[in-house]
């Protein structure tokens, strides 16, 4: 196996980096130096496992939505290397999502969007988060209300407007993401939401919006008229 501190100093991605800066390394030379090693059962440097990688998973998106158990089924990636990778694509994937802080105020679904895209676009399961507002509009709070398949059961008005109460919220808008990529409200989140509007509507708190988002796109119910 060649080894990559065995190339000339110019190629190897770490040098390369230190001497040009991270923008002139490819994305497979950036994963490179996330594997440090090769495989040496197989004769690979780290290098060729990058490139394996984007190989398999066809991208560097596609690398980033990737699980445990499935990165762990390329060829000498074990636990310690996809628990790296899946690290530096958080890590990649908070640094996206500034946080909110009270007082904030977005203007529109599409800014909501923007937000929450990079954050909310890769979950494997269904997140459902509740943005408590004041009279104002402008952001209390971000709360976590569920994760997992968004039913009734879990996603209850009692579970939802506590929070609300805790805060003294005037209004809320709520998020959530569809694991398939596609935006298109179903059934259920339509029967949620209406739930959700009439709770709201008993206790004297808004709902503004539910928001869905996707893997490149977003449905704001309010927007297509289906939040009276």
């Amino acid at each position: 196996m060649t080894r990559i501190k065995d190339w000339p100093a110019a190629e190897r991605p770490r040098e390369k980096l230190l001497q040009r800066g991270a923008a002139a390394l490819s994305e497979a030379e950036l994963l490179a130096l996330i594997l440090r090693t090769g495989d040496a059962a197989s004769g690979t440097s780290a290098l060729d496992q990058a490139r394996g990688l984007l190989s398999s998973f066809g991208s560097l998106a596609e690398l980033g939505r990737a699980t445990t158990a499935e990165l762990s089924r390329q060829r000498g990636i074990g636990p310690a290397k996809a628990a790296e990778v899946q690290a530096v694509f958080e890590l990649a994937r908070r640094f996206a999502s500034t946080p909110l802080l009270p007082g904030d105020r977005f203007g529109s679904a599409a800014e909501v969007f923007h937000h929450f895209h990079q954050r909310l676009r890769d979950h494997k399961k269904e997140l459902f988060l509740a943005l408590l507002l004041d009279n104002k509009n402008r952001i209390l709070r971000e709360v976590q209300i569920s994760e997992g398949s968004l039913t009734a059961s879990i996603v209850h008005p009692r579970e939802v407007f506590a929070p609300v109460v805790r805060e003294s919220a005037a209004a809320v808008l709520f998020i959530h993401n569809h694991p398939s990529g596609d935006p298109t409200p179903s059934r259920e989140d339509l029967d949620i939401t209406a739930r959700l509007r009439q709770a709201g509507e008993l206790m004297g708190v808004k709902v503004l919006d539910h928001i869905i988002i996707g893997r490149d796109a977003y449905v704001s119910l309010a927007d297509r008229g289906l939040l009276p």
